[in-house]
């Protein structure tokens, strides 16, 4: 009789189609990362005892104080007489532009402040559960500066990342524990709404704006709650980039739509008028955050 086969040998299990990183990276996989990015910061946040947030937004371009004051002193420094004609005009070019970050380098230090008293205050509330977080964008700019006040107030805050080609990390000042990347914008943008109690909008652009005009449509159809604030922080860049009695003017908006928003000039103006309106409709927990889910 022939030799009988050689027994095969056992084959190892085959990855679990969650551990299968191809499979999870691909199109077919979509909806369990989206899912999942919905999922983890739920949990995370449970965990972690943060029933509601502040929410603060503003550009990534805006640079501390002390950054932007040490890239115009460096400026001074450079010899112009000894450069070429090209080399000049590229200086001064990068002169003004240094000026101009400097100045605005003002919204950086005015949100870090209005950061920490908003921190400084909500602590004063106690831990269980942790109330009126700051929450950032994660990234550089305002959004570090955000973050920065919080952790300069003792307390801790949020930062939402999101994965960019460029010019996006998480800045150093968010709690380790709070800190979310996210690939979806979509998903980022429902985690700065699901928990905010309040939207505080400094000086940016393309991407703030995306998220001040997506959050006040949320407020004017009501899918926000309409005791949330959006607050806009500084009239002198605000009111030359965007004209808003215009659109009540031409009748895109009207009078109590526009009343959406709130305005505010200084540390203090914002402050005040957040922590009245927090006292005011907010202090009760949301019985949503003592529930199992």
């Amino acid at each position: 009789m022939p030799a009988a086969p050689p027994k095969p040998k056992p084959q190892h299990a085959p990855k679990a189609p969650h551990e299968d990183a191809h499979f999870m990276a691909s199109k077919p996989a979509r909806p369990l990362r989206i899912l999942a990015e919905y999922l983890h910061p739920l949990a995370q946040l449970k965990r972690e005892g943060i029933a509601d947030t502040i929410v603060m937004f503003g550009s990534a371009r805006i640079d501390s104080r002390e950054t932007a004051l040490a890239r115009v002193t460096r400026l001074k420094k450079v010899n112009v007489k000894k450069l070429s004609s090209a080399a000049r005009s590229k200086h001064r070019s990068a002169m003004h532009h240094a000026k101009s970050l400097l100045e605005m380098s003002g919204y950086y230090e005015e949100a870090r402040q209005l950061s920490h008293k908003i921190t400084s205050w909500a602590m004063t509330l106690g831990p269980k559960p942790h109330r009126f977080v700051v929450c950032s964008g994660g990234g550089p700019g305002i959004m570090e500066a955000a973050n920065r006040g919080a952790s300069e107030a003792g307390g801790r805050s949020v930062g939402l990342s999101i994965e960019l080609p460029h010019e996006q990390f998480a800045n150093a000042y968010i709690s380790p524990e709070l800190s979310f990347n996210f690939h979806y914008f979509f998903m980022r943008k429902l985690w700065f709404a699901q928990m905010a109690k309040a939207l505080i909008v400094f000086p940016g652009g393309f991407g703030t704006m995306d998220e001040l005009w997506e959050m006040l449509t949320l407020l004017q159809t009501g899918k926000l709650a309409k005791d949330n604030i959006i607050l806009i922080y500084g009239r002198k860049y605000w009111d030359k980039v965007l004209n808003w009695k215009a659109m009540v003017h031409w009748g895109t908006i009207n009078e109590e739509e526009y009343k959406m928003l709130q305005f505010a000039d200084s540390v203090d103006e914002a402050f005040d008028y957040i922590r009245a309106h927090l006292e005011k409709y907010h202090m009760d927990v949301d019985p949503s955050f003592l529930q199992a889910y």
